[in-house]
């Protein structure tokens, strides 16, 4: 079922008027009377309303390209879909592939490749592989379900297992089984989004996605069309600072500023007692580390090798490159016997104090009596 076209929008000037018919061809001229002149005053009235809210919509039916199938509704049904022009907003986009890239990252092994998110995961059988690789356990699911009935109730218990995971941190809950089921996109993002930040996935999210959402309505006169307010705006503006496990830094900086100077300052002699073998100083931890150019270079003289130039950004010139460089010096932790931060490499790069003091710490810890 389709909707029916908008009417043209006129400029402003007079009042509408319906044209004139000639009044021997005209059915409402022939039946003359009140009738006809109140129902052709109804009709300018119609029209001109009609008129006014197509100018003051962002959207209108005529404006609005859906897809035959997403109208196939029962009466009174509502479905919401993000309005095809959001669609092709860059950030948008961004954020659609950024999520598909770490999707399929995570279950290489797997052998599953998303394409598209809404057809790839509605049913549960993605969501719970993602699951189980990402907070390593396994789900009492069917591990394969074709019924309606059957993949809403492996959806219910694989977004049940979420919230417990979830909810001991204070995240709110934009999805359900009926909207992830439904293909709703924006719910789908949105679990993802905070599955991404929770598990700290090595990714970086674009910040301050928004889109505009259309609500699909069938009522007995056919389709109806409204706009909604922004549903994704701010969606990973608080992508870095997403409530964790609190740890000891945590009470320093809440509790116990004066002891945490004197942590930072024992940190900043750790890394120059090193760091001046290459002539290098540190005297702001924050802001120092955070292109990754020291934690590279600091590694290298913590395990006694030469660090190639070509492995790393020596100057890095923008977000990506830092990002780089702090991955590889934690990789490089790692492959000293570390275990993988807890921080993020873009923690770091964001000049995260608490992440970039998480960091150096631990480094403190294991090689604190290295010449």
């Amino acid at each position: 079922m389709s909707a029916l076209p908008a009417a043209p929008l006129r400029s402003p000037g007079p009042p509408l008027r319906p044209p004139r018919a000639k009044k021997d061809e005209s059915f409402l001229g022939k039946l003359g009377g009140t009738l006809g002149r109140k129902k052709r005053a109804k009709e300018v009235s119609d029209l001109q309303e009609e008129g006014k809210n197509a100018i003051n919509s962002p959207m209108t039916p005529a404006t609005v390209d859906i897809h035959p199938e997403d109208t196939l509704l029962e009466e009174n049904e509502e479905r919401t879909m993000i309005d095809p022009t959001s669609r092709e907003d860059p950030k948008f986009k961004e954020l659609n592939k950024v999520l598909i890239d770490w999707i399929n990252d995570v279950l290489v092994e797997e052998r599953i490749i998303v394409k598209q998110l809404e057809e790839d995961l509605y049913d549960g059988q993605v969501l719970q592989k993602l699951l189980e690789k990402l907070a390593d356990r396994k789900l009492n699911v069917a591990e394969v379900t074709q019924s309606e009935i059957g993949q809403k109730q492996k959806l219910q218990t694989i977004l049940e297992a979420v919230y417990d995971i979830l909810r001991p941190h204070g995240w709110a809950i934009k999805w359900n089984v009926d909207s992830i089921h439904g293909k709703n996109l924006v719910a789908i993002l949105h679990l993802l989004v905070a599955l991404a930040i929770h598990f700290r996935a090595p990714i970086r999210l674009p910040e301050h996605v928004s889109v505009q959402v259309v609500v699909v309505r069938v009522t007995w006169s056919g389709c109806r069309f409204s706009p909604s307010s922004p549903a994704l705006s701010c969606l990973t503006r608080l992508s870095f600072r997403v409530p964790t496990e609190r740890d000891a830094f945590d009470t320093l900086f809440d509790h116990a500023p004066d002891k945490l100077s004197v942590v930072k300052k024992s940190l900043i002699t750790f890394v120059n007692k090193h760091l001046n073998k290459l002539n290098l100083e540190v005297t702001e931890l924050e802001s120092q580390f955070a292109d990754g150019v020291y934690l590279v270079l600091l590694m290298g003289l913590l395990e006694g090798y030469f660090v190639p130039l070509h492995n790393f950004h020596l100057t890095p010139e923008n977000f990506d490159q830092k990002v780089h460089n702090v991955s590889f010096a934690f990789e490089l932790m790692q492959d000293g016997g570390l275990k993988k931060p807890k921080a993020r490499p873009e923690d770091v790069v964001n000049l995260d104090l608490k992440s970039t003091l998480r960091v150096l710490y631990n480094l403190f810890t294991k090689y604190k009596n290295t010449e």
